[in-house]
């Protein structure tokens, strides 16, 4: 009997043990198929001579620890950057608030002046009511007691060498006194730091040495 008949409407009929032969084949090349192993790069390295593997091991460390200290700088880097910015950021912030009432004080300092011009002159300033001249005196030491505690110093520099930094020259004095030479050798008018800075430089004259006093 013929393996395959056609019908009267033309179609094929296909024999089952014929079918069945052919998935069967079909079968058996995928199962080949699946067999077949796709080498990845560490198995291969399996296959290599013992040294050229362990060299290749050393090559791949040399490189992560290359990357890892690259990162590790950077970060450094990072952190260093930062903590600067956030010093700088403080030391700002504390710089303004120490300064922050400069104007005010600076305002106040003419009335220390006039306690200075009242009591400069000391013959003047005996004759006075006791009484009164000794509560003057404790006003003004209050005053200067109160700007003191927050920041600010007198600068009588009377006998210190000149620093045009922090004084202002108003007059040089000849002096034959070589150890007088660039010394303040009077006060015009007192000087004002706050917390170090200079906001009024002393007014002051100046000693300048001369073998002989000028005719």
């Amino acid at each position: 009997m013929a393996d395959e008949e056609t019908n009267k409407k033309g179609k094929t009929r296909v024999d089952p043990d014929t079918a069945d032969n052919s998935i069967d084949k079909d079968t058996s090349e995928t199962d080949n198929n699946d067999d077949l192993v796709i080498e990845s790069e560490d198995e291969s390295e399996e296959g290599m001579n013992p040294a050229a593997s362990l060299k290749r091991l050393r090559e791949k460390l040399k490189v992560a620890v290359a990357e890892k200290q690259q990162y590790l700088d950077g970060w450094q880097r990072d952190k260093a950057d930062f903590l600067n910015a956030r010093k700088r950021e403080e030391e700002s912030r504390k710089e303004l608030v120490r300064f922050a009432n400069e104007d005010l004080i600076s305002e106040i300092i003419p009335a220390l002046d006039s306690f200075d011009m009242a009591m400069a002159n000391k013959e003047a300033w005996e004759k006075v009511d006791k009484n009164w001249r000794i509560g003057v005196e404790y006003i003004y030491s209050q005053l200067l007691g109160a700007l003191q505690k927050n920041g600010l110093t007198q600068d009588n520099p009377l006998g210190q060498d000149f620093n045009p930094t922090v004084h202002e020259p108003t007059e040089l004095i000849d002096t034959t006194k070589k150890d007088e030479d660039g010394k303040i050798l009077q006060v015009i008018q007192k000087g004002y730091l706050l917390h170090g800075k200079a906001i009024r430089p002393a007014k002051v004259k100046v000693g300048e040495y001369q073998t002989r006093p000028k005719e």
